[in-house]
This record gives structure tokens, C-alpha cells and sequence, in this order.
């Protein structure tokens, strides 16, 4: 509570946002980040997006605020050499994916598509996985598919007299 008094009181800009959100994020903000700015960032994220604590841990852990500024300075230094760029990639989290340091594109890209295709058949039995790069012929031209699934729906009516 000394803590988090002595860093909020007489911010102007920083007092009305820590009561936009809840206790437990107050406390993983004020734990997680050392400056105000990084602060502000996360309160006015966790206000904004109504994250869960959960949430609001995992963003703070991965350096977003950091992730954050790095990347829009990087833009920019880029946008200012080379000005025909109008629109640039974000920077992302993909821990999730176990990928070795050093990977390809490839590596990448087919991590993606197997998370997508688990998290797709996680909804249960009506989906059926037909094929990954899945070739289509339309026309004589031939297209790919890069994950093909296949959902049975069936409806069951109820007739009642």
C-alpha cells in the first residue's frame, strides 16, 4: 500500500487511470513495470481491453510496453530510408509455438498452420481434417489450400404434434 501510494500520489496523469481497473492489476502493473510511462501504457491497456489477470501477466512478462517502443522506433528509422513502405508488420508473441532460435520462414509458417489446425479440431468431433496444402484446380490454374477442413452439420428437427 506504501508502494503503491508513494508512486501514484500528486500523478496527475497516472491517479485516475489505476481507478479504471482492478486491485490485482493495480499490484501487477505497479510490480511489473518500472517506470511511469511503461505504467501508463498497461493501465490504459488493461482499462481499455478489460483484461483478466491472466492476461495482464502474460502481456507485462512478454515485454509488450518494451516490444512496443522498440518497434515503433524501428519503424520508423525504416519508414524514413525506404518511404515507398506505407504499411509495416507488428511485432508478435509466438512463444506458443516452440520454434528453435534461428528458424526459417518455413518453420514459421508450418508451426502456425499446426496450431491452427489443433485449435481447430479442439471444437470437437464435427470437424474432420482433410489436408494441409490441399491442391484445387479451378479453371485449369491450380491453387492451394493451406488448411482444408471439413464440417458436418447436421440438424436435427423436432416435430411436435
Amino acid at each position: 500500500m506504501k508502494q503503491f501510494y508513494e508512486t501514484y500520489v500528486g500523478n496527475e496523469k497516472l491517479s485516475p487511470l489505476v481507478r479504471e481497473i482492478n486491485w490485482t492489476s493495480n499490484v501487477l502493473i505497479l510490480n511489473g513495470t518500472k517506470t511511469d510511462e511503461a505504467r501508463e501504457f498497461y493501465l490504459v491497456l488493461a482499462a481499455k481491453y478489460n483484461y483478466s489477470k491472466r492476461e495482464l501477466e502474460r502481456q507485462i512478462d512478454s515485454a509488450l510496453f518494451e516490444r512496443t517502443m522498440l518497434s515503433k522506433a524501428r519503424n520508423q528509422e525504416i519508414a524514413v530510408q525506404h518511404s515507398e513502405l506505407s504499411m509495416l508488420r507488428d511485432s508478435y508473441v509466438l512463444e506458443f509455438l516452440d520454434l528453435p532460435e534461428g528458424h526459417k520462414e518455413a518453420g514459421l509458417r508450418s508451426s502456425i498452420k499446426d496450431s491452427l489446425r489443433e485449435f481447430i479440431l479442439e471444437f470437437g468431433k464435427d470437424f474432420t481434417f482433410m489436408g494441409g496444402e490441399y491442391r484445387v484446380t479451378v479453371g485449369g490454374v491450380d491453387f492451394f489450400i493451406d488448411l482444408l477442413f471439413y464440417w458436418l452439420f447436421i440438424f436435427w428437427g423436432v416435430v411436435g404434434v
